[in-house]
């Protein structure tokens, strides 16, 4: 028996109300959470058109064959840095004219492979042997609304295709489980000197490695406990069954979430030559959802676990990314470079106590953000919904070294003496550190005024 797939019926809707405008076919993302029994999906989101790429309406039968599977792939990576802890890319849609409903599968095929490639290469973690690796490809026809839903095991490279079942529910993200951790992190990343080939996002990715190590063997407090990870959740929480009203809010509980990393872990040390270090400094907001049907601490603590490791690495990706797009002029080697890492901002989804979350670096719009949204989730959102996870006024920027070398991956000599170089991504500033420190200054002036008279 194929896997189930429970659907939130705002899906549904999203799915019929796509016109193929003269195209061939349209297809996109399936965003939700897997459980070992069903999967939920609770977002579909379309492939938005490459800007480079004039759309070939003059040839409305084009084949399949011809998808972006580029593009698509590019696309997925985008939208799994929107998701939160708990949610992934459940699998790919396609709605094609009746012509195309028999040439769709090869195509399809590839891309749900390829898309979880691109993402599993990006992340720090793993999934582990008891989760799922089926992904699900779904096909609507345009004209006669046929569906047809199948799994691949993304695992296995020669897996055939499985039937599955696709039920939609009313209201099916509205009574989600939220989790939410603050960290603090201060992690020392050196940059190796012996290794050219070695980027500096590419050691940055292997300190990252090392440092999600701790985070997996970290102890996680749940409302101040540390609970046995097959309990129930919800333990506690079922107190008032009789009151539906009562009962809807059990379900859309905040569940805190402390970590504690393990200090007691000693791991051999080893010396290597350095051109520089790199420091990640700061306090990070994370944030999961979890389905409410009877989940089980393992779950909550995973979700958060996978929460506080995408979102510190996909912002150094994201970091990188900008300072490839805009080179500074050539700094002094000796001195410190600092960037801010972009913040986490938090959206609603409509009619859903499930949030999606994107970076925002201190100098971007609000607008921009909403135009992000809509190109990658297409989805409207509303401003006055968007919720700072860190507080964008204690930003700040100096500068700097020469990292022109460090980003580029051509091939470059090395240098007969290591330049030390530091550079330091700051996510969040403490405002209270700063506020004490005013302080203290302000005494010892008036102290100094009053001996001094």
């Amino acid at each position: 028996m194929g896997r189930t797939y429970i659907v939130d019926e705002t899906v549904g809707q999203y799915l019929s109300n796509i016109n193929l405008q003269g195209k061939s076919f349209v297809s996109g993302l399936l965003i939700g959470q897997c459980s070992s029994q069903k999967d939920y999906v609770i977002l579909a989101t379309r492939t938005p058109p490459r800007e480079e790429q004039n759309e070939n309406i003059k040839h409305p039968k084009t084949k399949l064959d011809n998808l972006d599977e580029e593009w698509a792939t590019e696309h997925a990576h985008q939208v799994s840095r929107m998701l939160p802890g708990g949610l992934i890319v459940l699998g790919v849609f396609i709605i094609t004219t009746l012509e195309l409903a028999n040439d769709f599968q090869n195509a399809l095929r590839r891309l749900i492979y390829a898309v979880e490639k691109s993402m599993t290469r990006k992340r720090l973690w793993n999934f582990t042997e008891e989760e799922v690796s089926e992904r699900v490809i779904l096909h609507i026809c345009s004209s006669t609304k046929k569906i047809s839903c199948r799994t691949y095991d993304v695992d296995d490279p020669k897996s055939s295709a499985r039937p599955a079942d696709w039920k939609y529910q009313n209201r099916l993200s509205t009574s989600w489980l939220s989790l939410e951790c603050t960290i603090h992190i201060d992690i020392h990343i050196p940059l190796s000197a012996t290794s050219i080939s070695c980027t500096l996002e590419k050691n940055t990715k292997n300190g990252l490695t090392r440092w999600a190590k701790q985070i997996e063997n970290g102890v996680y407090f749940i409302n101040g406990q540390v609970k046995d990870e097959d309990c129930d959740l919800l333990e506690g929480q079922k107190k008032s069954r009789g009151n539906t009203e009562s009962s809807s809010h059990s379900f859309d509980v905040r569940v805190l979430t402390q970590l504690l990393l393990n200090s007691n872990h000693r791991s051999t040390a080893t010396a290597q030559v350095c051109s520089g270090s790199v420091n990640l400094k700061g306090d990070v907001k994370c944030r999961a959802y979890i389905h409410s049907n009877k989940p089980k601490v393992k779950d909550a603590v995973q979700a958060v676990k996978r929460d506080i490791l995408n979102t510190v690495a996909d912002r150094c990706e994201i970091l990188f990314e900008d300072l490839l797009l805009n080179e500074s002029p050539e700094k002094k080697d000796s001195e410190k470079e600092f960037h801010i890492l972009p913040h986490r901002v938090f959206v609603p989804i409509p009619g859903s106590t499930v949030m999606l979350c994107d970076y925002k670096f201190g100098d971007e719009s609000t607008e921009e953000i909403r135009e992000h949204f809509i190109e990658m989730l297409d989805q409207m959102i509303q401003m006055e919904c968007l919720e700072v996870a860190e507080e964008i006024n204690t930003a700040f920027m100096s500068s700097s070294m020469n990292n022109e070398a460090a980003l580029d991956n051509t091939e470059a000599e090395q240098p007969e003496q290591p330049v030390k170089t530091t550079i330091i991504l700051k996510i969040q500033q403490n405002i209270g550190m700063i506020a004490a420190f005013a302080v203290a200054v302000l005494a010892a002036g008036i102290s100094f005024h009053y001996f001094s008279d």
